[in-house]
């Protein structure tokens, strides 16, 4: 009997193009079970299309990957700019924002992981497309966080980027292996006192 979770996922899937229906049921098996783990055949069969059809429009796996992380990467972009169009003047709550969005997502990441984390411990060759989307991806992330932080007038706005960049990606870590309770409520305390400490040092005489 297939389950209505099953159901309902297939159903959707069956409106979307092939392009679509491949990067969906990559997604699904490269979180589930891994890089190395998951075969072309199987990304198709997921699909419900061929490996010829599949290499139509990924001309190799690693381009599939790549494509796959670079819609991941877009995923948190486009946090960042949801969070600056909500916030335009509020750069601490831009960046509290960007501390709930990772918190909320963590409970999923204890179940499947970091799908970069993941990734990276898959590709050891940085000069992999896809292990250079991510780190580019990383890099850029880096940047609009210090500029956040300048602009709350945080002491040494690199230093403040950097402790919560610290904060942000450990806590995905921890929630992965499972070795902090709480992990979200945690970060956003932890965060908060970030702010509260850079903030009241920004201010003294």
């Amino acid at each position: 009997m297939v389950s209505t979770e099953r159901a309902g996922r297939q159903s959707r899937v069956a409106k979307l193009p092939p392009r679509e229906r491949i990067l969906d049921a990559a997604e699904e098996l490269f979180s589930r079970e891994g890089i190395k783990a998951v075969g072309v055949q199987a990304i198709a069969d997921r699909a419900e299309t061929t490996k010829m059809a599949l290499y139509r429009h990924f001309a190799t796996k690693d381009a599939l990957v790549e494509e796959w992380l670079r819609i991941v990467a877009a995923d948190y972009t486009a946090a960042f700019d949801r969070l600056e169009t909500a916030h335009p003047d509020d750069p601490r709550a831009q960046i509290l924002g960007m501390a709930r969005f990772i918190a909320d997502g963590l409970p999923a990441i204890s179940h499947r992981g970091c799908p970069f984390i993941n990734s990276i411990a898959e590709l050891p060759d940085r000069d992999h497309p896809a292990r250079q989307l991510i780190e580019a991806h990383k890099a850029g992330q880096a940047r609009r966080l210090t500029d956040q932080c300048a602009r709350a007038r945080l002491a040494d706005p690199d230093e403040a980027a950097a402790e919560i960049t610290f904060l942000l990606e450990g806590a995905q870590v921890s929630a992965q292996n499972g070795s902090i309770d709480h992990a979200g409520e945690r970060l956003m305390r932890i965060v908060e006192a970030v702010l509260d400490r850079r903030s009241a040092a920004d201010s003294a005489p």
